[in-house]
């Protein structure tokens, strides 16, 4: 069963809001959030243009975790992002 853009937008909320609330994560999840980013790109069903600008800084957000030297600090540095991130994600996908 694969993901509907709803869904796949929830789960990178989860993701992003979980990272910086607890200032950690883990390769695997940068490697997500990655995916999702292109397949959200990829569906063209996101209309939202606010979000549709942010989807390549999210992308990489998650590449740079992914093969950051010290993931937590790479969190950390990036708190601020995250939370503009979240914040236009809860929006768009409450719309």
């Amino acid at each position: 069963m694969s993901l509907n853009v709803n869904d796949q937008l929830h789960v990178l909320y989860d993701l992003l809001s979980e990272q910086a609330e607890d200032c950690c994560g883990s390769v695997s999840e940068c490697q997500q959030i990655k995916r999702l980013v292109q397949s959200l790109i990829s569906s063209k069903s996101i209309s939202d243009q606010q979000l549709l600008q942010l989807l390549p800084e999210i992308y990489n957000y998650g590449r740079q975790g992914e093969i950051a030297q010290n993931l937590d600090e790479h969190i950390t540095t990036n708190q601020d992002n995250i939370k503009s991130w979240v914040s236009v994600i809860d929006y768009t996908s409450s719309q």
